[in-house]
């Protein structure tokens, strides 16, 4: 049986790390994490996101090129936490689009990730969390990162808003999207268990 990408899309407090982690424990699948506490940029970018936009979302992009080289090499089926196109269709433009990351160094980004694209290929499966800002806010404030203490409003709907926009013309392969304003897989394993059947009916047609 031939391995596998799935990937779990989302803004920032959908849940993506989580399920990612349920899934793999679930189909004994190898987990690969955003590399958030390893990014030396994040806490300098939430305190000075004009300084540091760019520094960061090339770090984010080179990140997860990285990771897609060895989820092509291995011979398990991987789930990944946040995807590569995340970053070019929702992150880079929306700091250009705030005045957050200069013109210039958003062409250097979109010209880079476009030679990357040419190299990689979509996930198997994209599943998408859809969640309102309340429950976002909810869920960010009750994981406590520090970094993100000072994650702004207005810039979390902009992210909504464009992810909303990105998966309503996603094409590059098969999608699932999950709502998560009114689910709790994290401490509900029916909520879990429900998640798992669309998933598993997603993969029947896939396998």
């Amino acid at each position: 049986m031939k391995a596998k990408h799935i990937a779990i899309a989302g803004n920032i407090g959908s849940g993506k790390t989580t399920l990612t982690t349920l899934l793999s424990k679930h189909y004994d699948w190898e987990p690969h994490y955003e590399a958030l506490d390893e990014n030396p940029y994040i806490s300098d970018f939430y305190e000075d996101m004009p300084r540091w936009s760019f520094n960061l979302q090339i770090y984010f992009l080179n990140s997860r090129f990285n990771s897609l080289l060895r989820i092509a090499e291995t011979s398990k089926t991987v789930v990944q936490d946040r995807t590569i196109f995340e970053d070019s269709k929702i992150f880079a433009p929306n700091l250009h689009s705030m005045g957050l990351m200069t013109t210039r160094d958003f062409e250097t980004y979109e010209s880079l990730f476009t030679s990357i694209k040419s190299m990689i290929q979509a996930p198997d499966l994209m599943v998408y969390l859809r969640g309102s800002i309340p429950t976002l806010v909810s869920r960010i404030q009750k994981r406590g990162r520090e970094y993100e203490d000072s994650i702004r409003l207005d810039y979390l709907k902009r992210l909504n808003e464009r992810y909303e926009a990105w998966i309503t013309k996603y094409d590059e392969g098969p999608l699932l999207i999950i709502d998560v304003d009114d689910i709790d897989f994290e401490s509900n394993p029916e909520d879990l268990g429900d998640v798992i059947k669309k998933i598993d009916a997603q993969l029947h047609g896939l396998f």
